[in-house]
């Protein structure tokens, strides 16, 4: 696990301490985490047995790297970056993130609470990794997540780890998320994603 931080800009107001697991270079390309792409599962098209693999993968990082997490921050409440479509859209075999984030979260309530549903989104935006396509709803802009989601009231004065599967600078949705949570009453947001896309220049 490696840290970086997430700087301040339009979007958020203070910089934020932040860890990954490994770097995301592009999809099949030797090393890439693919399990993430297959959490997502974007056209429900994939086997049983290939989720609950890529969720075993999964599993195998969260117990790698969170431990380490609460070891310098203390307990903390883990919540969820939200897909980019409404959560009734998607089925349940597409929302393996988060339920296998939740099961990891229940299995060590010492160190970690359960706020996964902290922030559920409502209404659709667009899938930035997919913009090109026919996709409804938004690019990002500031205050997406307030005006897209419902944030639990849940989050105030709470110490909070936010996850994300990737964690890309430029798209600033990840941004726009943490500060929706201090504009809702969070104490302290730590970010965590299971892998950080690694710069092009």
């Amino acid at each position: 696990m490696r840290n970086f931080t997430i700087d301040s800009n339009c979007f958020l107001d203070q910089n934020i301490v932040a860890y990954h697991n490994c770097d995301y270079i592009r999809y099949q390309a030797p090393g890439n985490p693919d399990f993430i792409n297959g959490l997502k599962n974007q056209y429900n098209s994939y086997s049983v047995s290939k989720l609950n693999c890529d969720a075993a993968q999964l599993m195998s990082v969260l117990r790698n790297d969170l431990p380490e997490i609460y070891q310098k921050h203390g307990h903390l409440n883990v919540c969820v970056v939200p897909r980019a479509k409404a959560l009734c859209t998607y089925n349940v075999n597409q929302l393996l993130f988060r339920e296998t984030i939740r099961s990891f979260v229940n299995a060590n309530s010492g160190m970690f609470s359960d706020g996964v549903d902290y922030i559920i989104r409502h209404t659709n935006t667009k899938t930035t990794h997919l913009w090109r396509y026919d996709n409804d709803g938004s690019m990002p802009y500031k205050g997406i997540t307030i005006n897209t989601c419902t944030i639990s009231p849940d989050v105030r004065g709470k110490k909070i780890l936010l996850i994300d599967d990737i964690y890309t600078k430029s798209i600033n949705i990840d941004e726009d998320a943490i500060q929706s949570l201090y504009d809702n009453g969070a104490n302290e947001v730590i970010f965590y994603a299971v892998a950080k896309t690694i710069k092009k220049f």
